[in-house]
């Protein structure tokens, strides 16, 4: 097995064969599904990508390589993206890939509500500064419904606070 830049071997799991991997998670997703080669090669061609129920077997068997349009198409018709298509597939079995997607997917939405949430802050400072006369308000007013927000937000995701 080859060295990363580190001098170590990838781990098995953590290494993406491309090919290898998709050729796996089509076989799986298909057997999970029940569907026979016939039918893949059937969606395949009414979701426009040309292929033939033998082309998906050799695919499967690693006896024919898979272009990029085809991954696609794989990809759709099996209602998953691209990246989970070509993840490792011992990460297939369960809801692993999907929960990892979600994993990415919140964590840019955070990071786009977190740059959102600088800009705001630093447009609202630069103004308080050409507008001392106003800063005290406005800083108990932003602090106020921040902390309202923060305890409505805690309440929908852990109930109400214990009672005394």
């Amino acid at each position: 097995m080859a060295e990363d830049a580190h001098g170590e071997e990838p781990s098995e799991g953590v290494l993406l064969r491309g090919e290898d991997n998709v050729a796996t998670r089509i076989k799986v997703e298909r057997d999970k599904r029940g569907w026979s080669t016939t039918l893949v090669s059937d969606l395949l061609n009414e979701a426009g990508y040309e292929m033939n129920p033998s082309a998906v077997w050799r695919i499967e068997n690693r006896k024919r390589r898979i272009n990029l349009d085809e991954a696609i198409g794989f990809a759709q018709i099996f209602d998953l993206s691209l990246s989970n298509l070509v993840g490792p597939p011992t990460l297939a079995a369960g809801p692993a890939l999907e929960l990892i997607d979600a994993v990415i997917a919140t964590n840019a939405t955070a990071q786009r509500a977190q740059h959102a949430y600088t800009r705001a802050t630093d447009e609202l400072a630069a103004y308080l500064a050409e507008h001392p006369e106003i800063r005290e308000e406005a800083e108990v007013m932003v602090s106020n419904a921040i902390a309202e927000n923060t305890m409505k937000i805690n309440q929908e995701q852990f109930g109400p606070p214990p009672g005394p």
